[in-house]
């Protein structure tokens, strides 16, 4: 059967049944919508095409550790991750180094080992051997090791998220 039945009226003692065909509505709202849903993805997809549409360019540039040891400023080079970092522990942090996590540009190369007094900053340089290029997405994971006063040895992981400078 092609036809829904849509509704029953009475006329003069007679019964009187309504059909309305199956899917037109369906149809119509399909098609509707379809079509400003298409309009929509062709022009999304147009910007996208030309340029316009670069999340790498949106997003902010991050530096984070963990709470008590600060990134003040950050800049990654095609050959070296430069850092100033700020002790804010509440210790003299000892054996202070940073290393990029993973293979890749600047993987496993390390920053120089300093100590670092509470509430003062320090610049840690990262030589890299694989040199990531200019203008480039940089997201990488950074270990940082320190030994604490009491001798105890950590290890943790931070981050930094930026764009390749030129020198």
């Amino acid at each position: 059967m092609d036809h829904l039945c849509f509704g029953v009226t009475f006329l003069n003692n007679k019964i009187k049944i309504v059909y309305m065909k199956k899917g037109q509505s369906a149809m119509e709202f399909l098609m509707t919508y379809g079509w400003v849903l298409l309009v929509v993805l062709i022009a999304v997809t147009a910007l996208a095409y030309f340029g316009l549409l670069k999340p790498g360019d949106q997003l902010p540039e991050t530096c984070f550790f963990f709470p008590g040891v600060g990134c003040n400023d950050f800049k990654v080079t095609n050959d070296s991750v430069v850092m100033m970092v700020t002790n804010g522990m509440g210790i003299n942090l000892m054996d202070v180094s940073f290393s990029i996590v993973g293979s890749g540009p600047c993987g496993g190369d390390i920053s120089q080992v300093a100590d670092v007094r509470d509430g003062v900053s320090k610049m840690f340089v990262i030589n890299c051997t694989q040199k990531p290029s200019p203008g480039s997405a940089f997201r990488r994971d950074v270990r940082i090791s320190y030994t604490e006063l009491n001798g105890l040895d950590h290890v943790k992981i931070g981050s930094i998220d930026t764009k390749v400078e030129e020198f």
